[in-house]
This record gives structure tokens, C-alpha cells and sequence, in this order.
């Protein structure tokens, strides 16, 4: 494809950017015949969603999770070979505990019933012991307001979500014990900070849609094994050519109609361009006129999660993972076997909206977390700690604070050929892998339908609420398994 050569059936395109946004795209344009090639400045792929090695462990740079209800990172994670790799869980089933002002803890449980929405949860939060009986019948009643929300109002994403909550008679301790318990994972930020609109689209798809939609799914493996090993074994598969440690320098329009892509090593002609890579980098390589208000991009704040790696001489935790309140642990994940580690137990916490603690000194972090751990973990009293370490992503997230949805650009922009793709974009999801892969087939189906090339091989993930991408056409269904091998970041993306 470089230098102007073009495939067979004469389409070609370049997408910029490996994260899995950009995979997806390029795997939907080859799988339609396109010649492509992939351009990623790391070393590897994956986007934020990655692994190193630390010695003799394999680490993940945080945890990320996906539920149910994620069915196009359902799609993603079978068309690569994954699925089997990060199965889901049976039913929904969240431990919580709280150590809030006692020398012990309490745990409660967020589970479901093989009952229809909404009575799938009503017993979990019936017998709820972190909240009281008045907080659990608000909460029935904010959960039946939040349903009667039309999401399509853009009013939604002015507002903010911890103001609504407040307005329909959530405590603070309600706030905190399940609305933030749930909300800062997915959304990465407190209600507080968080659009309307994107709370009510996480809360009404995950726990008031589908008695599963909310069962959780993990990587058992490192995810550098699926994101980067396995992905590029599928874009080899389907011919894409992925060229690592290749930035991105310029793209712009061609005399003849097409895209000229640079690089530090080579030029690129292609009939289409897909930008897959985060807003300020989109923003610095946009030709002139390629959106209405480019500016935008810029305001589009950004959210850091900080994840705490804790390394036990032994067992400590007899679950796979569990949420605390009371603590300033937040999500707490067994990650010892995925890791490779052969002896004593490997604990990764996930800290979502963590602007007050990005930047804290590692120091300063072990006085803080390991005595949060022996108070959670009566296990962890006696345990050795053999190696505390953090990752830390500084702009792991856009931010979904009220207003961002106005900012968001969808897939086409005003330049023929040229395409947007990743989860800032304009997906209707907060920043996830699921918004991640919906974006790079949104971006994929624009250009193909530009290009005259098939697209009933696409993954139609909003078939079932009849609607399709903002700026794409209509597309043939291709539902993820039901079981999927059975989406959100560093935090619970």
C-alpha cells in the first residue's frame, strides 16, 4: 500500500493508532477486503489496556474488566480468539466489604436472582447491610426514576449526576455505598463529576436492561496475551500490515482525492484514514477544516486512575476479587495466576479518580494502603510483603463530566476519507473497551460505506435499540455469542 500500490480490488487505508479502537478498525476494513496497514507508535499494541514484565511477574498496568451486557468487546474478543481467555461469570456476584470506623468488617453482597428485570436484584438489595431500609426503598424508587430517563434528551448531559441523585432522595451514605460503588468504577469519575447522561446510560444498560447485563467478565491472562499477542496474530490473519514504533507525523488530503500519511520512515497513500488515537493527538493531526470546532478536542478533559500492585508470601485473599467501603481501597483484584506468580498471593487495587493520589509518592502510598489491606484482609496481618509497586495513568480516561457529550465528534468528519475512532468519540458510552471497539467499527463502516465495500460483516451492536452510530448507515446484525467465551482502562473498564 506504500507509495500509492493498491489491493486488488483497489481500496486501501491506513489506520493510525493500535489501541482497540484501532484494531477493530482495521480489522473491519480487511475483513471487507481493504488493503490496510496499521500504524502504531509502541512497541507493542493494546492502547492503555497492556502488560510488562516486572521481573518474574507479568502485570497488567491495571485492571480492567467488562460485563455482559459489553457485546461488541464480546465480538472483539471472539474475532481474535479470546473469548475463552476472560469468561464471564455465571451471575453477578460483587463482595463488599466495609471496615468504616470498627476494628472488623461487614460484608455484604451485590448479587442477582434468575428473575426479570427489575426483581433480579430486589433481594440483593433487600438484605444490602450497607445501607438502611429507608436507603434501600430510595434506592428501588431512584432506580425506577432513572429508568423513566430518555436517554435521546440532550438535556441529560448538562446535568450532573450526584445533583439528580440528591434531588431524588439518595443519602450520602446511599451515594457511596452503591451509586459511586458502581459509577466511579465504570464512569471514573464521583456522581458529583459525572454527566447525567452517561450515569444513566451505564446504569440503565448494565443493572436495569437485562437480568445479566451486569455479570462480570475478566482477563484470566495477562492482557498484553490478548490486546497485543493475540491481536496481531488476527491482523496477520486477515492480512494487515502492523508496522510497531512507527509515529505519526502528518496526515493530509492528496491532489488525486486520496490521503498521504508520514511517518519518521515513509509515506503512505491511501484512499482512507482512520485517526484511532487519543484527542489531543487527533487534534495535532487533523488538516485544516476537518471538523466544524477542532477546538473542542482540546476541551475534553481527562481522567488518571492509579492501580497498587501488592505482592504476598502467601494466601491472603480467598476470593477472586472483592469492593470496600469505609477505605480508600476501592476495588481490590487476585491477580496471582495470570500473572505467573508460583508462590504467595499478587493483589492489584484499582483506584478510579484518582486526581488526589496520582501523584502521591510511592512511600507514601505503602503507609497508606497496607494498613487498608490488613484492616480488609485479616490474612494480610501476618503476610510478608515481598514487593509493592504502582502504574500509574495520568490521562487514562476522557472525563464524563457534564457537558462532554457536546464535545465528543462522531466517526466522519466534513474531509471525505477521514475517520475518528476511540472511546472519546462519540459512542454513547462512557470510556471503556466496549466504547473503544464500537468506535473503530463505527469509523470502520463509515469508510467503507465511502468506499463502495461491503459492510454486512460488521458487528451491529445497537441493533436491539434500533439505532446505529452517529453518522453511520444501517448494517446487517452480527450478534456477539451469548456465551462470548463467557470492555472498563486501568479502573473497571
Amino acid at each position: 500500500m506504500s507509495d500509492g500500490t493498491r489491493s486488488e480490488a483497489g481500496r486501501t487505508a491506513v489506520v493510525v493508532g493500535g489501541g482497540l479502537a484501532g484494531v477493530t478498525a482495521a480489522l473491519s476494513l480487511a475483513d471487507a477486503g481493504v488493503a490496510v496497514t496499521l500504524l502504531e507508535g509502541r512497541p507493542r499494541l493494546g492502547g492503555l489496556a497492556f502488560s510488562f514484565r516486572r521481573g518474574e511477574l507479568t502485570v497488567d498496568n491495571g485492571q480492567h474488566v467488562y460485563l455482559r451486557c459489553c457485546t461488541a468487546y464480546r465480538w472483539f474478543l471472539d474475532r481474535i480468539g479470546g473469548a475463552a481467555l476472560a469468561p464471564l461469570q455465571d451471575r453477578l456476584d460483587v463482595p463488599v466489604l466495609d471496615a468504616a470506623g470498627r476494628p472488623g468488617r461487614r460484608l455484604g453482597r451485590l448479587r442477582r436472582d434468575a428473575l426479570p428485570v427489575p426483581l433480579h436484584l430486589g433481594r440483593s438489595l433487600a438484605t444490602y447491610p450497607h445501607l438502611s431500609l429507608a436507603e434501600r426503598a430510595g434506592v428501588g424508587r431512584a432506580a425506577l426514576a432513572l429508568k423513566g430517563l430518555d436517554l435521546a434528551d440532550p438535556a441529560l448531559d448538562d446535568r450532573d449526576f450526584g445533583g439528580w441523585l440528591a434531588e431524588h432522595g439518595q443519602s450520602p451514605r446511599a451515594v457511596e455505598a452503591l451509586w459511586d460503588l458502581v459509577g466511579v468504577a465504570t464512569l471514573n469519575a464521583v456522581a458529583g463529576d459525572a454527566s447525567l447522561a452517561l450515569a444513566a446510560m451505564v446504569f440503565r444498560t448494565g443493572l436495569l436492561s437485562d437480568p445479566g447485563a451486569a455479570d462480570i467478565g475478566w482477563a484470566h491472562v495477562p492482557l498484553g496475551d490478548l490486546h497485543d499477542g493475540l491481536a496481531r496474530r488476527a491482523l496477520d490473519a486477515a492480512g494487515v500490515r502492523t508496522a510497531l514504533r512507527t509515529r505519526v507525523t502528518s496526515v493530509t488530503p492528496a491532489p488525486d482525492g486520496r490521503w498521504s500519511v508520514g511517518t519518521s520512515g515513509e509515506r503512505l497513500d491511501a484512499d482512507a484514514v482512520v485517526l484511532a488515537v487519543p484527542q489531543r493527538e487527533t487534534h495535532g493531526l487533523l488538516p485544516r477544516g476537518a471538523l466544524e470546532h477542532p477546538e473542542r478536542l482540546l476541551d475534553i478533559g481527562t481522567a488518571p486512575i492509579l492501580n497498587v500492585h501488592v505482592v504476598y508470601d502467601r494466601k491472603v485473599l480467598n476470593r477472586p476479587f472483592f469492593a470496600a467501603l469505609g477505605s480508600p481501597v476501592q476495588w481490590v483484584f487476585d491477580r496471582t495466576e495470570a500473572s505467573g506468580l508460583r508462590t504467595g498471593q499478587y493483589l492489584a487495587l484499582s483506584q478510579s479518580a484518582a486526581q488526589d493520589e496520582i501523584d502521591t509518592p510511592v512511600a507514601e502510598l505503602r503507609e497508606r494502603y497496607l494498613p487498608e489491606l490488613e484492616r480488609l484482609l485479616p490474612g494480610a496481618r501476618g503476610a510478608v510483603v515481598e514487593d509493592f509497586f504502582v502504574t500509574r495513568e495520568r490521562t487514562a480516561t476522557f472525563a464524563p463530566a457534564p457537558g462532554v457529550g457536546r464535545l465528543r465528534p462522531g466517526a466522519r468528519t466534513r474531509v471525505p476519507g477521514l475517520y475518528l475512532a476511540g472511546a472519546w468519540t462519540a459512542t454513547g458510552w462512557p470510556a471503556t473497551m466496549e466504547g473503544a471497539v464500537r468506535s473503530g467499527i463505527g469509523a470502520a463502516s463509515a469508510a467503507l460505506a465511502a468506499l463502495d465495500r461491503p459492510r454486512d460483516h460488521l458487528f451491529d451492536f445497537d441493533e436491539a435499540a434500533g439505532r446505529t452510530l452517529p453518522g453511520d448507515g444501517p448494517r446487517t446484525s452480527g450478534r456477539a455469542p451469548e456465551t462470548a467465551g463467557v470492555s472498563p482502562r486501568g479502573g473497571l473498564r
